[in-house]
């Protein structure tokens, strides 16, 4: 999972959208913000191409396999439902953008003012800002599926105060995510707190961990798989197919929180149950959790920057971890493959079972994923090679 600007940085520049590693799996747009004198009326512009453009190169993604969300907020942006109207205007908004763009779903990554409790518990939340949200994302997802006729994505990429934070202390932004998770928790897909730009935080425990460590990726992700009690009640975890562990990609995309690729190895190893216990902490659950679901990054722009700890370093660090891992799809090698022409040019033809489904991963002489895709296997099957780089594959 990675984010994506939606702006030029001298340091990580603008990347067409459809033309990011074709590692990354969920594809999140960032931001959409409100107008300028609202906190409320959402918008979303492209800063170096056009709407149509844009749109086209999400379905160009989203015809690979890919998912695209768009994101609300980020850093930057306050977002306040500080009213019934305001919620609905926001909704319309929201929905409006989703629409025009054909995104799969949404991100909820408030940070700042933009989330904050002053009373009630975990599971009834008296915020009225907080509810509004609630009702607004619920009101959005419904919508959604009912035009759509499928399952709209929901993530959410909290800092660690919002969440794990809740340990410490229960108001203001302390925990002031939980409420929300709870609330949705049965429509959300992906949790993905940022394990970065955060002070040392408590693991379930009683220990204390600092970011950039092994211990603070597998303390802060198992708290949110086992849950912990907060002093707005107990926060119960989430099933590891919901969580994913966000790091950025290197030293400059983040404040601080950037973890050097072997560490990062060796802790989701041990979250994976694959390897041995990097730190001082210990998982709770032996065995660990397999069915993690995966890595997010802020961002791809940077893991793209060749200054950047290396040109996609974190996606080829997560290619490594997960590479080995049993995911949705059983997957099975096909004895004899044949691929025709060979030598090729733009296309080749492939021979697929007669039966079942196939994921075909093209990947270069040094073993790295260039592309991946399913097909659902009759026979020989032409699959079109361009964008990839030219030589043996």
């Amino acid at each position: 999972i990675g984010y994506w600007h939606n702006w030029n940085d001298g340091a990580a520049p603008y990347i067409q959208l459809d033309q990011i590693d074709p590692r990354y799996d969920v594809v999140v747009v960032s931001f959409a913000v409100p107008t300028i004198g609202t906190s409320h009326q959402m918008e979303f512009v492209p800063s170096e191409t056009t709407q149509a453009t844009l749109a086209l190169e999400v379905a160009n993604l989203q015809a690979q396999g890919k998912n695209v969300l768009i994101s609300i907020g980020g850093a930057n942006a306050a977002v306040h439902l500080d009213s019934d109207t305001e919620r609905d205007e926001f909704v319309t908004t929201m929905l409006a953008i989703i629409d025009a763009y054909g995104f799969d779903g949404l991100d909820i990554d408030l940070e700042g003012s933009s989330v904050a409790i002053t009373g009630g518990t975990i599971s009834a939340p008296t915020d009225a800002s907080i509810l509004r949200l609630i009702e607004a994302v619920n009101t959005i997802a419904d919508t959604f599926e009912s035009q759509n006729g499928t399952h709209m994505l929901l993530t959410m990429a909290p800092e660690t105060a919002y969440v794990q934070g809740g340990m410490s202390a229960f108001g203001g932004i302390w925990g002031a995510y939980l409420p929300i998770i709870d609330a949705l928790r049965d429509r959300l897909d992906i949790l993905q707190v940022q394990l970065y730009n955060s002070g040392s935080m408590y693991g379930i425990d009683g220990g204390i961990y600092i970011q950039g460590t092994a211990d603070f990726i597998v303390s802060q992700t198992e708290a949110t798989l086992q849950g912990f009690t907060t002093g707005g009640g107990i926060f119960d975890g989430l099933p590891p197919e919901k969580i994913a562990v966000g790091l950025p990609a290197c030293n400059a995309a983040a404040g601080g929180g950037y973890t050097d690729t072997a560490t990062v190895r060796g802790a989701m190893g041990y979250l994976l149950g694959e390897g041995q216990q990097p730190g001082s902490y210990t998982l709770q659950q032996a065995g660990g959790y397999p069915a993690l679901r995966g890595m997010m990054t802020w961002s791809i722009n940077w893991d793209a920057v060749s200054a950047c700890d290396g040109a996609y370093s974190y996606a080829e660090n997560f290619e490594r971890t997960f590479s080995e891992v049993s995911m949705d799809i059983g997957v099975s090698e096909v004895a004899g493959l044949r691929a025709w022409p060979n030598p090729c040019g733009d296309q080749v033809t492939v021979s697929l079972p007669a039966t079942g489904r196939a994921v075909v991963r093209w990947m270069d002489t040094l073993g790295r994923a260039l592309r991946s895709e399913t097909r659902s296997a009759r026979g020989a099957c032409v699959l079109d090679l361009s964008g990839l780089p030219s030589g043996p594959l």
